[in-house]
């Protein structure tokens, strides 16, 4: 559907194998690049200035090449004011999803694209709301393996989708990446074209 502008490299500073689908899907090449850097969060540091500044850290420390354009992403989940990164073990995750069970929550992802000329730094937000979880479905799910590795300790685009009853805002940005944002700045810097156009 789109392919790079001649003469432009994107690097995605990402190991996240949703993030590379996506931009997979869309036919467009990249190199990938995971960037590995402290992702502690600092003292007094909302979720919307962590991922932003997440992101714009991964960028930087992977961007090399003076024709590159990096795109980072960092996603948080958000409950009640309390930040839920990626669980650290199964008891964690387990509790993360218990505090999840029946309640809303949103979900932030900070995006970052840079290269020589400088970055944009972006932001997507989206709500999310789980139905009643009971301990067995929450204990079956954290046996599957699939929340250790996710923000929030579950996938909406895996067999979390069970668990959620209602999305509100980008589904993307809840995946990883707030997709339409993230390729309306693309085509907006000339970094990326229609297929076809012009050729």
């Amino acid at each position: 559907m789109y392919r790079l502008t001649p003469g432009i490299g994107l690097v995605l500073a990402s190991a996240s194998p949703r993030r590379r689908e996506m931009l997979s899907n869309l036919g467009l090449a990249f190199r990938l690049a995971p960037a590995r850097i402290d992702e502690n969060l600092l003292p007094g540091e909302d979720a919307a200035q962590a991922a932003q500044r997440l992101a714009t850290a991964k960028a930087e420390a992977v961007l090399t090449g003076p024709y590159d354009t990096v795109l980072a992403a960092d996603t948080l989940v958000v409950l009640d004011r309390k930040i839920m990164g990626k669980p650290r073990d199964a008891a964690e995750a387990t509790q993360m999803l218990r505090e999840l069970s029946g309640a809303q929550h949103e979900v932030i992802t900070g995006y970052c694209l840079m290269n020589q000329s400088g970055r944009t730094v972006g932001l997507g937000r989206s709500l999310v709301t789980f139905r009643n979880l009971s301990e067995a479905e929450i204990a079956a799910y954290v046996a599957t393996g699939e929340p250790l590795d996710k923000a929030g300790a579950y996938a909406v685009q895996g067999l979390g989708a069970a668990l959620v009853k209602e999305v509100s805002g980008s589904y993307t940005n809840v995946v990883g990446l707030p997709l339409a944002a993230v390729i309306k700045l693309l085509l907006e810097q000339g970094l990326i074209q229609p297929q076809g156009d012009g050729a």
